[in-house]
């Protein structure tokens, strides 16, 4: 019986110039002295190959989170808190993850969840002239990273979809310095930016839709959501957002005179009912400073008057549970409510969040909208 033959990187396409090369040391060196070299220091200190061949997404993340020096608040090895792709399991399991990969929105919504800022570029809606402008922001500043997420076979590679990061820009030649996390396929090289772009307009069939870009950017402050959140299903978490909506607003709609106690029941049934409370929950914290945040952040939210009231007729778990719903899904669901719950739920909302928690609640305020507004999902009500 023959073994299956085995691989050992590949040679670069003729068009593509490799980082080592000659000709790729002279453009280093011009890019270098341009300043468009400033990402590529930050980010080659952490150059990581990925450790799948699916982990790409994983992979140029981690390379970028930890190059932007975020804390991920959860421990790696031993003592140290460092990102790895194991890491990044606060959205998408990493065993769906090996047998699919992930989508340009996957990524994004694991960054913005793992302390980063993010903004989305795609050829559907930018121009070449834009990326480029991206490209040459990125490679100017050790604070902003970029990662491409495009077709292999558009640069004459061997594969399909594909992500890495972008660590420099040559402007004579108009060409951006690709890290390629495969290293065990490709080494770091020199891309024509208009042919990168042009490798992101492929489809991707998950999607359906063109790749792009992610710029990304430390948060100003951290947080503890993706140190304590779990949340299964991804970005298919907006789908259970959905029908959470839909349960409310349908029971709501039925029960016009209902009172605040009456929709907090209501509203726990809903998050049963769809799944929501089994697919999104909480971890232990890991460590004793981990320990004293979760500490302080349950005696906040637990002090909450909205708290005190939903536990005044459900057990500790559902309190909790509806207590989080409305606080960060308000301005959505709020418009199916009766008028009677309204008016008393209204001043429980209003009341100022105390720090830590408050900044807690607006990341997942962000993230619920990102998921919401995000391409082909559906607002419910």
């Amino acid at each position: 019986m023959n073994a299956a033959p085995t691989v050992y990187r590949r040679p670069l396409p003729p068009a593509l110039i490799p980082f080592s090369s000659e000709v790729g040391r002279a453009l280093f060196r011009e890019a270098l002295d341009a300043g468009q070299l400033e990402a590529f220091f930050p980010l080659i200190e952490q150059f990581h190959t990925q450790s799948d061949p699916a982990f790409c997404g994983l992979g140029s993340l981690v390379m970028v989170l930890n190059a932007l020096g975020v804390d991920p608040g959860r421990v790696w090895r031993g003592p140290w808190r460092w990102f790895s792709e194991e890491l990044l399991d606060c959205c998408t399991p990493l065993a769906k993850v090996q047998a699919q990969g992930l989508t340009i929105d996957e990524v994004a919504c694991l960054a913005r969840c793992n302390g980063a800022e993010v903004e989305l570029g795609s050829p559907a809606q930018r121009s070449l002239d834009e990326f480029r402008a991206g490209v040459q922001a990125s490679t100017r500043s050790p604070d902003r990273m970029l990662i491409a997420s495009y077709c292999r076979s558009a640069l004459g590679q061997t594969g399909a979809g594909h992500f890495s990061p972008i660590g420099g820009y040559h402007a004579g030649s108009d060409q951006l310095l690709l890290l390629d996390v495969a290293r065990f396929k490709y080494p770091p090289h020199w891309v024509p930016v208009s042919q990168m772009y042009e490798a992101m307009r492929d489809r991707d069939p998950a999607t359906d839709r063109p790749r792009g870009w992610l710029m990304l950017a430390k948060r100003a402050t951290s947080s503890a959501v993706a140190r304590f959140l779990v949340c299964s299903d991804g970005l298919a978490t907006s789908e259970l957002l959905e029908r959470a909506l839909v349960l409310s607003a349908d029971a709501f709609g039925a029960r016009p005179g209902a009172g605040l106690d009456e929709v907090l029941r209501v509203t726990a049934q809903a998050l049963v009912e769809s799944g929501i409370r089994e697919r999104v929950c909480t971890r232990a914290p890991q460590t004793e400073e981990h320990r004293a945040l979760y500490a302080e952040l349950e005696a906040a939210f637990t002090r909450l008057p909205l708290y005190v009231r939903a536990a005044q007729g459900l057990d500790a778990g559902s309190a909790a549970a509806v207590t989080l719903w409305w606080l960060v899904l308000a301005p959505v669901a709020r418009r199916a409510l009766p008028a009677a719950a309204e008016a008393e739920l209204a001043p429980l909302l209003a009341e100022l969040l105390p720090a830590p928690l408050g900044a807690e609640i607006e990341l997942l305020r962000s993230q619920v909208e990102f998921l919401l507004d995000r391409p082909g999902a559906r607002r419910a009500v």
